[in-house]
């Protein structure tokens, strides 16, 4: 899969391009480069990638608008390259539909374990949402009977924690702003009051980590929280 594997990478600076096509393609990806949003754009269009790269802050078309513009008409992976100081344009990012993001300077490392973590997910989610039951790492949630198991011993979940643990784990590596939970789980008009996903998180954390530091439910400071399954 991987040699077919295409990916868009967008940046305004030439020797973060160079630096990614060069480690990238090593790595057996197809890559093309675009140095602004227009131009990612129509090489989206032209050639389908099957995950993009961009940078948040560009001429023409900041990575945001970007995101935004990709999401009117597809679902493929976006990661973000953002700088540290960027939380606010971070999060705009992702609440428009980037599904993670790494911080510059980054690892080459990090990244392509991103990579390979957003098209695993990315596969997984072209499979239609059923009611059959998720079985994923740890965990197995009967959706039907709301009996959830995390390895092997099964634990007891109020609706809301049912809800928000079904939907993580339906988003599986992906960060999630606050906003984007609120909204799956209690509804456009939470969006704006996160102490009710703080509570709920804390208590699902009670009953799920099997330790006092998190294992499955991962907070990513200032942005949301990142639902890792284990058992890889």
């Amino acid at each position: 899969m991987v040699g077919r594997t295409k990916i868009l990478v967008v940046d305004d600076e030439p020797q973060i391009t160079r630096v990614l096509k060069t480690s990238l393609s090593s790595n057996g990806y197809e890559v093309t480069v675009a140095n602004d949003g227009e131009s990612a754009l129509a090489a989206f269009q032209e050639l389908n990638p099957d995950l993009i790269i961009t940078d948040l802050s560009m001429p023409k078309m900041t990575g945001i608008e970007l995101c935004e513009q990709i999401r009117d008409h597809s679902q493929v992976p976006i990661i973000v390259l953002s700088v540290r100081g960027e939380d606010k344009n971070k999060i705009e990012a992702l609440d428009m539909g980037a599904d993670d993001y790494v911080t510059k300077p980054f690892s080459i490392n990090e990244l392509l374990a991103r990579i390979r973590a957003n098209l695993r997910r990315a596969s997984l989610s072209k499979e239609p949402e059923s009611s059959e039951p998720i079985t994923i790492g740890d965990f197995h949630i009967d959706l039907q009977t709301r009996i959830v198991s995390v390895g092997g011993k099964e634990v007891h979940l109020t609706p809301k924690e049912f809800d928000l643990l079904v939907y993580m784990a339906r988003h599986p590596e992906k960060v999630l702003t606050h906003g984007v939970l609120l909204k799956a789980v209690w509804g456009q008009q939470s969006v704006q009051q996160p102490e009710y996903l703080r509570v709920f998180i804390n208590q699902l954390r009670n009953k799920i980590e099997p330790d006092d530091a998190p294992r499955y439910i991962l907070t990513e400071p200032w942005v949301g929280y990142r639902f890792r399954p284990e058992k890889d």
